[in-house]
């Protein structure tokens, strides 16, 4: 599979109703829009984690910069 296949994949799912509930509710589980400090390092560390995959999910809902689609069409 292609990235640029990969990336219609993850949207496909992601943009279906149930992939929008679920996306919600991952950024309210997973502090995209919170803070991850804690005063344990392990935990900071830990919920960054969490976070960062709920951001690479929704990375990949956007659109590529045409620049960088044209690499993957070559």
């Amino acid at each position: 599979m292609t990235p640029l296949e990969l990336k219609g994949a993850y949207k496909r799912v992601l943009e279906t109703n149930d992939g929008e509930v679920v996306l919600k509710d991952l950024e309210h589980r997973f502090h995209i829009n919170a803070s991850t400090y804690s005063s344990e390092v392990t935990d900071t560390a830990y919920r960054e984690g969490q976070r960062t995959v709920v951001l690479f999910l929704k990375s990949m809902l956007q659109d590529w910069d045409p620049q960088i689609k044209e690499q993957f069409d070559e």
